[in-house]
């Protein structure tokens, strides 16, 4: 679904297994995005070899995991994933609404570039 906010930008919406992402902006080099998460859902454990990757979480509590550690990161707060990074956002179960700004820097953005290391929705791309 494509809708336009009123800069005509063109947002595209999609839903996922673990919730739902919408592309806020993007160019060459960069891409935009605002990612929710419902309660109880994790993204895939994955790292990309051609873009690094900036989260400010807007709403509720992340729990992330970066290179096999997890640290909790709390609205108001970002945490930058270097290029190459292991790294997955999960929504503890019963959570609010789980809602981070991504912010993604490289010279590709699709889903060739996801190596996924754990997967719960038995997706394999």
């Amino acid at each position: 679904m494509d809708t336009s906010n009123n800069n005509d930008i063109a947002i595209t919406f999609e839903e996922r297994p673990w919730g739902s992402f919408a592309v806020l902006d993007e160019g060459a080099n960069y891409k935009v995005k605002r990612l929710e998460v419902l309660p109880g859902k994790r993204l895939s454990y994955q790292r990309h070899s051609r873009r690094s990757e900036h989260w400010f979480v807007v709403n509720g509590t992340a729990k992330i995991t970066l290179n096999g550690l997890e640290i909790l990161v709390e609205a108001g707060k970002a945490v930058d994933i270097p290029l190459g990074a292991a790294h997955r956002i999960e929504n503890e179960p019963g959570g609010e609404r789980l809602v981070i700004i991504e912010t993604q820097t490289g010279d590709y953005f699709g889903e060739g570039d996801i190596e996924r290391m754990e997967e719960d929705f038995g997706r394999s791309e």
